[in-house]
């Protein structure tokens, strides 16, 4: 996998590597040859509802940006999965049924849904995998550097700790779904920054990144380390990190320790605001939607030289070698780039962050 160095400057909207001007490419351009017009059908997939991002964010980016690209003749149609993975099978079974041109797939379980991939590619529909790597002959992969992730939480939880951290500082690890391979990526990551540095006093996978599963580990960790053991939570996500500063105030935690969390949720970034939790990792989705989408069309409507500048990376898969991909950058988010990153980028609006609770915090570190 090609390595990306991380940004922490630039508002993220400068790293969005989709964008047709950016590559030297043209969605008119002469090299094509459409294998499709404009009328053609998108179907996306995404995998669950406790993470809002994706019916907020990732789905409403892909279907406009489908119909700029279309001259507003194509269409995108939509399921979430809501976890299940049995759902999903039957939600792609009918966009196979429907025969929609081409689909976008964030896979509740990569592994299980691999037939289903096989399935879109024997009725002649491409499969694209977003954000988690499917497994199966899908055609291309858009997501972000997951292992990166990993070491932005890492290296922040280090941070946090301050130059007087070592080995004696006990971490609580609370990782994300097994069935998700983006989570042992994170895992992954953390760990290569972590290990030696500081001792892994316990670790969890949490099944379906559920914030009360979430919850009850980090229960557990406070019952078998001690409520004042605990240096630091490397936490997978934003959802799960609201499990964990639950378990830790009811346990009588007053002062928390560094907490890491992903996705720049806006519980999330008000806890930042308030001191609650320490980080998050900003995954710009605009680059990483607008890629699919430019990705989708491009493939179906046979534009290869646009396709191959999209997919300009590679990754392996368990099923699928040198599978082309788009790696989008990673922001570390902390109280201190939140105007020039989730604001800049219109994700949020101050106003959204700093609702009355938090005003008083927003004016402590000149968000306003």
């Amino acid at each position: 996998m090609r390595r990306i160095a991380i940004s922490v400057a630039a508002s993220t909207m400068t790293l969005s590597l989709a964008a047709c001007g950016a590559l030297g490419v043209s969605g008119d351009s002469a090299d094509a040859s459409p294998t499709k017009g404009n009328d053609i059908t998108v179907g996306v997939l995404m995998p669950e509802k406790t993470n809002t991002r994706y019916a907020e964010f990732d789905y409403p980016i892909i279907k406009a940006k489908v119909a700029s690209l279309t001259k507003k003749q194509g269409r995108t149609v939509y399921a979430n999965a809501g976890a299940d993975t049995d759902t999903q099978a039957a939600q792609m079974q009918q966009m196979i049924d429907d025969k929609v041109d081409v689909i976008l797939l964030d896979a509740v379980d990569s592994h299980l849904i691999a037939p289903m991939v096989k399935k879109a590619k024997e009725a002649g529909i491409p499969v694209i995998a977003y954000d988690r790597l499917a497994e199966g002959p899908i055609d291309a992969y858009v997501s972000f550097d997951n292992e990166l992730v990993g070491e932005v939480q890492g290296r922040s939880v280090l941070e946090a700790l301050g130059a007087g951290a070592d080995s004696s500082d006990k971490v609580v690890m609370i990782n994300g779904s097994t069935t998700d391979p983006n989570a042992k990526q994170f895992k992954t990551g953390a760990l290569s920054e972590l290990e030696g540095k500081v001792t892994i006093a316990d670790s969890f996978d949490t099944d379906k990144w559920s914030p009360e599963l979430a919850q009850s580990h980090m229960t557990q960790a406070i019952n078998k380390i001690g409520k004042d053991n605990i240096a630091a939570v490397y936490s997978a996500n934003d959802a799960m990190a609201g499990g964990v500063i639950k378990a830790l105030e009811a346990a009588g935690v007053t002062k928390l320790p560094p907490i890491t969390g992903q996705d720049a949720e806006l519980a999330g970034v008000q806890r930042i605001v308030a001191g609650e939790q320490y980080m998050s990792v900003y995954k710009p989705y605009p680059g990483e939607a607008e890629a699919a989408a430019e990705m989708a069309v491009a493939k179906i409507q046979g534009k290869d030289i646009q396709f191959d500048a999209l997919a300009r990376d590679s990754v392996d898969s368990p099923t699928n070698k040198a599978v082309p991909a788009q790696l989008v950058p990673v922001v570390a988010l902390t109280k201190d780039n939140i105007k020039s990153t989730v604001v800049a980028d219109g994700i949020y609006k101050v106003s959204d962050i700093c609702t009355s609770q938090y005003k008083s915090a927003c004016a402590a570190i000149g968000l306003h």
